[in-house]
């Protein structure tokens, strides 16, 4: 399996990733193949050329369209044309989850349906050939891996097509929230977009996560270049690498904080609400348990575990969501098994899994609930057979 490291010092575009795999020697016939093969020959020209930045040396992409674009296409239609396209399932799977993932953040982002997300927004020939082609070109290279450094989002403002929109782009900040993505501090970078909806939603949908890559020895490196001039090497890079020999870890001590609340006056639906505010302001674990107050009420014992710097925004949402008039906090030591999540390729499409290493070196699995549920619906499947089919697919 090979290990992919993507690192977004300044950011992270489509073009850029396309480049700096081309730079590490993916033919541009790896490329071309499965656009044409959706019917996109002749659309537009790949205009390669190596450039400098800052001193450093890579690749710079642009993608020059041939053909006028049509004004009217929606995510509908386009995700036909992407399910009937005569490709690879693992291609196909890999396409499907990125274009779905920014269809659906356009749509939250701008309030309708994610079938009447205009072609402007997701579909342009330029992100069709960013998304294939970047897709296409990880599958050439065996990429089994990757991890991708935070990336800077930007700030300032953007002209898009729905006219003059705050940075970081809605849409990118909606993908960051929707998978936790950690994003870089944009200090000391000039106003300007730094990362685009595109080049997250690759990221996104190819990481197993977002942080310091693992240890491992550099086989081969690709970079791509930015257009704009920063004060910086503006660029992206991508590793090939071997990971180092997996030596069974001990478990970890960690320190976490909990805090409780005793509630016996709010619903059972305004309990899950503020579990659920509790999990988004960065809890690690929320449970409930029922217990008997005082003159024989029912209530329920809420318990939040938690990194302790997440303690004063845990704290803001009690006060705001709960109806508790005090919280309950203490610092408390539990020991970790080392763990990692990561995403695999499996005949159903592409499926996040969390893994843990055991001390005597055995690792054991969990898929992601939620990406079951969606492969179980797409494929009308049960759930518990989807369940199967990935863990036979997992591979420690």
């Amino acid at each position: 399996m090979t290990l992919a490291v993507l690192d977004a010092p300044t950011g992270l575009a489509g073009n850029m990733l396309l480049a700096a795999l081309l730079d590490l020697g993916v033919p541009e016939a790896v490329v071309h193949q499965p656009l044409a093969a959706m019917g996109l020959e002749g659309q537009y020209r790949l205009v390669v050329e190596e450039r400098r930045s800052a001193g450093l040396r890579g690749l710079h992409l642009d993608v020059e369209l041939l053909v006028e674009q049509p004004h009217h296409r929606h995510w509908g239609v386009l995700k036909g044309q992407l399910e009937q396209a005569p490709w690879p399932e693992a291609l196909r799977q890999r396409v499907l989850a990125v274009f779905t993932l920014l269809a659906e953040a356009e749509a939250a982002v701008h309030g309708h349906a994610p079938e009447q997300v205009h072609f402007h927004e997701v579909g342009a020939i330029d992100a069709l050939v960013d998304v294939v082609g970047s897709c296409a070109a990880l599958l050439h290279l065996g990429v089994g891996r990757l991890v991708c450094t935070p990336p800077p989002a930007g700030h300032g403002r953007v002209t898009t097509a729905h006219g003059v929109l705050p940075l970081p782009a809605p849409a990118v900040l909606e993908i960051a929230r929707r998978w936790s993505i950690p994003l870089a501090s944009s200090e000391g970078f000039p106003p300007g977009e730094l990362t685009t909806p595109t080049g997250l939603a690759l990221a996104a949908c190819w990481a197993d996560h977002f942080g310091v890559a693992p240890a491992s020895v550099p086989r081969a490196i690709g970079v791509g270049l930015g257009s704009r001039s920063l004060d910086r090497p503006n660029l992206l890079r991508i590793c090939l690498a071997a990971e180092a020999p997996a030596q069974a870890s001990a478990p970890v001590l960690e320190t976490v904080l909990l805090q409780q609340a005793q509630i016996d006056d709010a619903s059972a639906e305004d309990l899950a609400f503020l579990a659920d505010q509790l999990r988004q302001a960065g809890a690690l674990e929320v449970f409930s348990q029922p217990i008997a107050m005082k003159k024989g009420r029912v209530g329920v014992l809420l318990s939040v575990v938690a990194t302790p710097e997440c303690a004063e925004a845990l704290r803001a949402v009690w006060w705001q969501q709960g109806t508790s008039l005090g919280v309950r906090e203490q610092l408390q030591q539990r020991w970790a098994l080392q763990r990692r999540s990561r995403s695999i390729d499996t005949p159903l499409g592409p499926v996040r899994i969390k893994e843990a290493q055991r001390p005597n070196g055995r690792w054991s699995a969990k898929p992601e609930h939620d990406d079951l549920v969606a492969l179980a619906r797409r494929h009308n499947r049960p759930i518990a057979e989807v369940r199967e089919l990935v863990m036979r697919a997992w591979q420690p």
